[in-house]
């Protein structure tokens, strides 16, 4: 899942950063060595790869190692990057599979009524007739409508696509989604 992907919605007022939210977001994965002089192929996470630039600087694995990125160019399975300090493909082998982030302090800001991912993870999901439905455990990215999976305490989980035929409000603050539900698509006990 892409930490960095945004929904939008035009009833609700973006906000911004909340505490709790996350200090790093994953933009990459570190794959492999390509070629003889230090590149790395980078499987790219984020649907903003244009943040990178030469002298981004970047987090790698889960110590957050500081690395600024030389060069980067696309490849066809993603992008190849060329770190600071790492000339030879035995050198950039000690980062393979590792994660890459950026600072969530650096991360695009986003149109009034669109939120990353992450932000909508938690939240507490309701029905416009005020039934509690669970919390937001993750967000499937089906390639066209991205759908909520949402955990009830008792109960299969309930799949709502992130559109707004379906999301009436979304509010960080309070921590809730309210939803538009069809009648009789859920049991009483959910």
């Amino acid at each position: 899942m892409s930490q960095a992907r945004a929904y939008s919605t035009q009833n609700s007022a973006a906000g911004s950063p909340l505490p709790g939210e996350p200090a790093f977001l994953a933009i990459g994965k570190l794959r492999h060595a390509h070629g003889v002089r230090g590149e790395m192929l980078m499987e790219v996470l984020t649907d903003f790869p244009e943040r990178l630039k030469p002298g981004t600087l970047l987090y790698v694995g889960s110590e957050h190692r500081l690395l600024r990125l030389l060069k980067f160019r696309g490849h066809r399975e993603g992008l190849l990057v060329l770190f600071e300090g790492y000339s030879t493909p035995e050198g950039v082998g000690e980062l393979r599979n590792q994660i890459v982030y950026v600072s969530a302090a650096d991360r695009p800001s986003l149109p009034e009524g669109e939120y990353y991912h992450h932000q909508l993870i938690g939240l507490r999901v309701f029905s416009d007739t005020q039934l509690s439905l669970g919390t937001v455990a993750e967000i499937l990215e089906t390639g066209a409508t991205d759908v909520l999976v949402v955990r009830p305490e008792l109960g299969p989980e309930v799949l709502i696509p992130l559109a707004d035929a379906f999301i009436q409000k979304i509010d960080l603050v309070q921590g809730m989604i309210t939803v538009h539900v069809i009648p009789g698509l859920l049991s009483e006990e959910t």
